[in-house]
């Protein structure tokens, strides 16, 4: 128990499983003048609706019952941490929990109870202390009613102890002290005994420089917002502790120097304090007429609640140690009202206002050479980056890997390496379709990793021309499928179309549940991760940007809902807040969604060639023709095709995952493991890539390309 029956600031918190407050129960609950409000089921039903709450709260043996005497009403609450765990639940994540645990360590002081009432209430309000104590020797009067929000019962009422019955009927278990007396240089020492910081908002001159050498020798901040203009000010006497006071603007002045002075006479200190330039005009001409036509200084209740905001503020970052210096500063409304502009559009719609020049489309009057340079440049890339370099030398046609082009994702170049076997056989294809198909091999060496050398001569082949279209035609489909099952005979023919190469494909709704759950996990990951962040929306192309590389936004098919999200998700500093809070799960939606929608999710995987220690990456190339195969048989099949590339995709050992994303090395491992798993990837088997399949509408924009090189003298 604390408190007691006639407590005038203070209410009485019982437990009813103890002797003596049990008893005292059974006296309020006979007392005929006493409500009671019993509170426990409904805040109990509202703690469902908290999203992982503490798991220390305890049960019913916390309850309590809480008399207040000056409203003679018994409330009944759940206990101390499960009625904290309700009120504050809508501070996430404007503040954590780590970060409100830290901040009721606080033990705030709050000289001065009209600003200072509202700072006090808006701390308790923030839950940003787990102690307050008040001072104020005055009573309410009801021209202080402009500006404290209390109310005619208030008045005759000390100020300190109107802001204490104030906090306790918004948190009761929130220790609040009073000093009804106010307090002097005698008294400030043990005002301040204890405190964490002190919030100095009285009217005296010479109790404001007692709170200020009082602050200095207990080596605590103070903070003081004056209601004008919002100007705070900020003394860090904790990092300071020779710090004059006032920012040492009344020079030689002492506290003894401004002890009853009239208000002429205060005058000139305060003018020091304030500066007379930068008070707000109605500010500097009400001082003018002080003891004229008002009485004090005057100030609005709109300007107490913002200096509440501004200390608590304050408040916060000094409670959470973060950055704050001592100085001066100011947050002017009018000037800010007057400011008032048109805002620009943030998240616009994507909407077909911008055309899109369609690219690669073989010109009829073009040489074969040049058909066939187009045809390879319509080859899959990851974020469409093209990562080749195309020329003709004589009788041959290479393809180069070109190192620049490459991202984190593209581990050892092997995604590069996919995009260029695609862009061989793609190559290939025109080639047999126009008769000047000839041998082909690839080449790794120093000076480009990889490249791909297509003979140029009179062959051809039925099977790689009758491809030849369906190179041109290729395209990602990213919007959502109808979930509607593949028809017995696709999977076969995708297998058929892998050839050399495998497939390893899931169908089942619960399958392609836990693959969106794994896919979704990836692509947090890929957000929270600065590097891979910045190169994921370097990829993207809004409309009237240069869409001849990267990914045209609006080739993402993007719900309106998941625009907004998308302008929210490439903010550098949302990602460092969701990453410190091991956060952001509605960063996988998108791809979640699209896996949930899905058909089928497939691996085209290669076996490792017996007898080789490694993998090369010519061996990436095959697999990048079996890709392009398998994803032009997939819409012959009337399927949708949408490439997933997960962060795991190309690693082959835990070493690379940490060397692309170090934090999440160790998820992306076991993530990497499940997916293989589910997919039932033999471990001897490399992935080239992983496609959705879905039943869904045409894609609305397609990719488009670089120019093509001259393709020589060759016709």
């Amino acid at each position: 128990m604390n408190g007691d029956l006639t407590a005038d600031h203070r209410p009485l918190i019982l437990d009813e499983n103890a002797t003596y407050d049990a008893q005292i129960l059974v006296q309020l609950r006979k007392a005929p003048w006493v409500r009671i409000l019993d509170l426990r089921d409904v805040l109990r039903a509202e703690l469902v609706k908290v999203r992982r709450p503490p798991s220390d709260l305890g049960g019913p043996e916390t309850d309590r019952w809480v008399y207040y005497p000056w409203r003679r009403t018994l409330v009944g609450l759940p206990g101390e941490k499960t009625f904290r765990a309700i009120r504050l639940d809508r501070n996430q994540n404007k503040l954590t929990r780590a970060e409100q645990e830290r901040c009721a360590g606080l033990a705030v002081g709050v000289v001065g109870q009209s600003v200072g009432h509202a700072v006090a209430y808006t701390l308790a309000l923030e839950g940003t202390c787990g102690q307050l104590r008040l001072a104020d020797f005055d009573d309410i009067e009801l021209s202080n009613l402009n500006r404290v929000p209390g109310g005619i019962f208030d008045i005759g009422v000390n100020k300190s102890i109107v802001t204490a019955r104030r906090i306790a009927e918004l948190d009761p278990y929130l220790p609040v002290e009073v000093v009804t007396a106010g307090i002097d240089e005698n008294t400030v020492d043990t005002f301040l005994d204890g405190l964490s910081l002190v919030v100095e908002e009285c009217d005296l001159l010479d109790i404001k420089f007692a709170v200020r050498e009082g602050a200095r020798r207990h080596r605590i901040p103070l903070v003081m917002d004056t209601s004008d203009r919002g100007l705070l000010d900020v003394e860090r006497y904790d990092l300071e502790p020779d710090r004059p006071p006032f920012h040492g603007l009344l020079g030689a002045t002492v506290g003894a120097d401004l002890c009853g002075l009239s208000t002429k006479d205060k005058a000139p200190h305060v003018m020091r304090i304030l500066d007379p330039k930068e008070l707000s005009a109605r500010m500097a001409a009400s001082l003018v007429e002080i003891d004229e036509t008002v009485t004090t200084w005057p100030q609005l209740g709109g300007d107490v609640q913002l200096g509440a905001a501004i200390v608590a503020a304050a408040v916060r970052r000094i409670g959470l140690g973060q950055k704050l210096s001592s100085g001066r500063t100011r947050f002017d409304l009018e000037r800010g009202l007057d400011e008032l502009a048109e805002p620009e559009p943030g998240c616009e719609k994507v909407s077909d206002e911008f055309p899109v020049p369609e690219d690669g489309v073989p010109d009829p009057d073009g040489s074969a050479v040049e058909r066939v340079l187009q045809a390879a440049q319509r080859a899959p890339s990851g974020g469409n980056t093209q990562p080749w370099h195309l020329r003709v030398d004589g009788d041959e046609l290479r393809i180069d890997l070109v190192r620049t082009r490459s991202s984190a994702l593209d581990i050892g170049y092997r995604a590069s390496a996919v995009s260029i076997g695609a862009a061989l056989y793609n190559a290939r294809a025109a080639a047999a379709a126009h008769g000047i198909l000839g041998a082909h091999e690839f080449i790794e060496d120093s000076s480009t990793a990889l490249a791909a050398v297509l003979h140029l001569g009179n062959g051809t082949d039925p099977v790689l021309a009758g491809d030849y279209s369906d190179t041109l035609t290729r395209a990602t489909n990213r919007h959502l499928g109808t979930g509607v099952p593949l028809a017995g005979h696709i999977l076969p023919a995708l297998a058929a179309a892998a050839t050399e190469a495998s497939v390893h494909a899931i169908t089942e709704p619960d399958e392609l549940r836990a693959a969106a759950a794994l896919l979704g996990e990836s692509d947090r990951m890929r957000y929270l991760t600065p590097r891979l962040h910045q190169e994921m929306f370097g990829e993207l192309r809004w409309p009237g940007e240069d869409s001849r590389t990267g990914i045209d936004i609006r080739s993402m098919e993007l719900a309106a809902d998941e625009q907004a999200k998308l302008r929210i998700g490439e903010r550098s500093d949302v990602m460092d807040r969701l990453r410190e809070w091991s956060g952001g799960a509605a960063l996988g939606e998108y791809s979640r969604d699209r896996v949930l929608s899905s058909s089928a999710l497939l691996a085209i995987t290669f076996p490792r060639r017996s007898g080789a220690e490694s993998v090369s990456l010519a061996d990436y190339a095959r697999g990048g023709a079996a890709v392009q195969r398998v994803w032009m048989e997939a819409q012959r099949l009337g399927l949708a095709v949408q490439p997933v590339s997960p962060l795991f995709l190309y690693a082959r050992h835990p070493d690379e995952l940490k060397g692309i994303s170090p934090d999440f090395a160790d998820t992306l491992t076991s993530l990497q493991g499940r997916f293989l798993d589910l997919l039932g990837v033999p471990e001897h088997e490399i992935m080239a890539l992983v496609l959705r399949l879905s039943y869904a509408a045409a894609a609305t924009v397609r990719s488009r390309r670089l120019p093509v090189p001259g393709a020589g003298n060759r016709s």
